[in-house]
């Protein structure tokens, strides 16, 4: 009598669907492409024009070069400012420097910007729930440093002290898990009754679409690989996400080469995605390894449609066909 066979687990990978380059970091990218075929390299940015180390060496590779700070960059030089956008500040100080200036702040980083002035004209106190050292936290506490506190923690939430408890409104940063954030402004709203909620939404579309998107097939992966780097606040959300919408397991990688074979063991589905500021040639690298895995079918689950698009900077504004 022959022994039964065991049948082999079938091997698939679920890929969301948004994913990868949101339309503030392609019109941020392609701002820096265009400056360099332009007005020739170097072309120099303040931090890194997104948050990703494939972008910045591939960038770095054609000329752009990146610093920490406005005064490493010559004199009358042409600086472009990164989709984190940038206080106030940093604009006089480039002006100081007589530094030609493209700004790619995200037009969804400038709203919250516009947002924190006209808030803080009316004199209210403004509560800023995001990533303390985070580019984009800095850039918008700039705006209204005295009346931006900002709240990353339970704990700041109890430090907080308002001069009126009837004008006091939260704004946020816009890669936040949409989940996180309301947790911090239930936690305010405990404090202060009275606080009112922005205009509008401040996460921005795209990281609650990716969120959504991990959150769908999440409970049906047993393992969720998220491309993009460790500084991308949005990519790591998606790693925090996928687990607590029920993967088994969810990692952070900044190329294929970095999976650790032994995640795949007794693995039958893998969930792919990846942040706001991740090429989808990463993607595509890592299903190439994932299928010479025997994870060759692969299936998109769409949550959403992404159409929005974003004018490029004046300053390279030309047709981006060469």
């Amino acid at each position: 009598m022959t022994a039964p066979t065991e049948t082999a687990t079938p091997k698939r990978v679920l890929l969301a669907k948004p994913r990868g380059y949101c339309a503030g970091v392609d019109r941020a990218v392609v701002a820096v492409e265009k400056a360099l075929e332009q007005y020739g390299a170097p072309v120099y940015v303040r931090k890194e024009i997104v948050h990703n180390k494939h972008v910045v060496e591939t960038l770095s590779d054609r000329g752009a070069i990146f610093v920490d700070q406005t005064e490493e960059v010559p004199e009358g030089a042409l600086v472009v400012f990164s989709a984190h956008g940038v206080s106030p500040a940093v604009h006089e100080e480039a002006a100081q420097r007589s530094l030609r200036t493209i700004d790619a702040t995200c037009p969804l980083v400038t709203k919250v910007h516009m947002e924190a002035k006209r808030f803080a004209r009316d004199d209210y106190d403004i509560l800023l729930i995001g990533h303390e050292g985070h580019e984009e936290v800095e850039g918008t506490a700039g705006e209204a440093p005295d009346h931006i506190q900002l709240v990353d923690t339970a704990e700041d939430v109890d430090k907080v002290v308002v001069r009126d408890p009837s004008k006091v409104i939260w704004l946020s940063q816009t890669t936040l898990s949409v989940d996180e954030t309301m947790v911090r402004v239930n936690q305010l709203k405990g404090k202060f009754p009275e606080l009112q909620d922005p205009p509008s939404d401040d996460i921005c579309y795209a990281t609650s679409n990716r969120q959504t998107a991990v959150k769908t097939m999440a409970p049906s992966c047993d393992l969720v690989l998220v491309v993009g780097s460790k500084n991308s606040s949005n990519s790591v959300r998606l790693v925090e996400v996928a687990l607590q919408s029920g993967a088994k397991a969810s990692y952070l990688i900044d190329y294929a080469k970095e999976v650790d074979e032994a995640w795949l063991d007794g693995v039958s589905t893998v969930g792919v995605t990846s942040g706001a500021s991740v090429p989808d040639i990463l993607v595509m690298e890592l299903l190439k390894w994932l299928g010479e895995r025997g994870y060759g079918d692969v299936e998109e689950i769409t949550t959403a449609n992404e159409t929005i698009a974003f004018a490029l900077p004046k300053e390279v504004r030309q047709s981006r066909v060469r």
